[in-house]
């Protein structure tokens, strides 16, 4: 009999994080509830994920699904000048997904039963009955176990650490998706196959193919790109980040919401100063959307029988294309440690937390040197080993 089979887990933040955790959680035998904050079934905005060995480790050693049936893949790292030619490229195989993919994937192994919408986590506390989770409709749910992977947002962070707030990195990052099929066949025949990178003075961009959201058809397959452009701190920042709505956003403004001016500039700048097939994407894309790019570490995981995972725990610039695979390292790392506890959920928690502790400290580090080398410094030298894309070091 498992030395949980009796417990309770809730798990806060149902995303992927979230959901590979829980699934860890049930399968040493825990009863896991799941309490995610958004109303409706999670949007990924149609955003891409690189597929890192963690992330994907749910679907290689314990799903009955296929991981080629949720994936697609290129064979190059390549970097384009603004004339379009190539100045560098590298065969090198990365595969990807949609973020609806892979959500929807995980989820239908979690099953919907225990899975709650619209429910808000606001605090907690502990005591030596359990671990109390107060939720903003006024619910109140006790488990022995409680794990809190709600994101760079999270509400649990500043419990952990009142310092560990989000530091503005001086950059946002222009996001979006284009159909394949939109896209003439010039410039699908230079991108479809590889990361395609362009570098400019204080700036840069990475683009790649995933799945469409409900196909891996090449047809309906997505080209997903990230533009890193500098924006000061201050008003300039503030207004950008205000809606059509008029809401102020502090992590995002979403698709179709940026304001139509910011959106002209924008793909007025790419036709100007990026390569041909590169601007042709941003020209098509529709509803072009910005993330803020910050940066967040809490100096504390683990707080009794209370954890913190993922983004809740370190929020890291998307440059190693690690965030996902930090969570899913998290929660595996967190599932072996409470194996080896014999039941003992604080033990366990202490146990796990000082080696994540240290890999998000090292992601941090490296992430912030390689904005510092694109955005402030332009130090990013195409083909440098020390770019590439990695959780635990460059290509690692």
């Amino acid at each position: 009999m498992s030395d949980y089979a009796n417990s309770h887990a809730i798990v806060v933040g149902g995303s992927i994080g979230g959901l590979t955790a829980a699934l860890l959680l049930r399968d040493l035998g825990f009863t896991v509830d799941v309490y995610e904050r958004t109303p409706t079934a999670l949007d990924g905005r149609g955003s891409g994920i690189v597929l890192q060995p963690d992330t994907v480790r749910w679907f290689t050693e314990r799903s009955t699904q296929n991981l080629a049936d949720l994936s697609t893949s290129t064979s190059a790292v390549q970097y384009l000048t603004p004339e379009g030619d190539v100045e560098y490229r590298e065969e090198c195989t990365w595969t990807y997904t949609s973020w609806g993919t892979f959500y929807r994937a995980l989820l239908a192994d979690f099953g919907t039963e225990r899975y709650h919408y619209g429910e808000y986590a606001c605090g907690f506390g502990e005591d030596e009955d359990g671990v109390t989770v107060r939720f903003v409709s006024g619910r109140r749910e006790t488990a022995d176990l409680v794990v809190f992977a709600d994101g760079v947002t999270s509400v649990a962070r500043q419990r952990f650490d009142p310092e560990s707030g989000l530091h503005y990195s001086g950059y946002v990052g222009w996001r979006g998706t284009v159909a394949l099929r939109d896209l003439d066949a010039a410039t699908r025949e230079v991108l479809q196959d590889a990361i395609t990178y362009q570098v400019i003075p204080n700036s840069h961009i990475t683009m790649y193919p995933i799945p469409g959201e409900r196909s891996l058809d090449i047809e309906d397959r997505l080209m997903n790109y990230v533009w890193y452009r500098n924006v000061p701190a201050g008003p300039d920042l503030t207004e950008m980040l205000i809606d059509k709505r008029g809401f102020a956003g502090s992590v995002s403004v979403h698709p179709g919401q940026v304001q139509d001016r910011y959106v002209d500039e924008m793909k007025q700048t790419a036709a100007e100063r990026l390569a041909p097939a590169i601007a042709n994407v941003i020209q098509a894309t529709e509803t072009p959307y910005l993330q803020v790019v910050s940066d967040s570490r809490s100096a504390r995981m683990a707080m009794g029988r209370v954890a913190l995972i993922g983004d809740a725990a370190c929020a890291a610039r998307p440059h190693a294309a690690a965030g996902t695979a930090k969570a899913a390292a998290d929660g595996w790392a967190l599932a072996a440690a409470l194996s080896e506890a014999g039941g003992d959920v604080a033990a366990a928690l202490v146990k796990w937390e000082p080696a994540q502790l240290q890999m998000s400290d090292a992601l941090l580090r490296r992430v912030v040197a390689m904005g510092e080398r694109s955005q402030f410094t332009n130090t990013w030298t195409p083909g440098d080993p020390d770019l590439r894309f990695g959780l635990y070091g460059p290509g690692k």
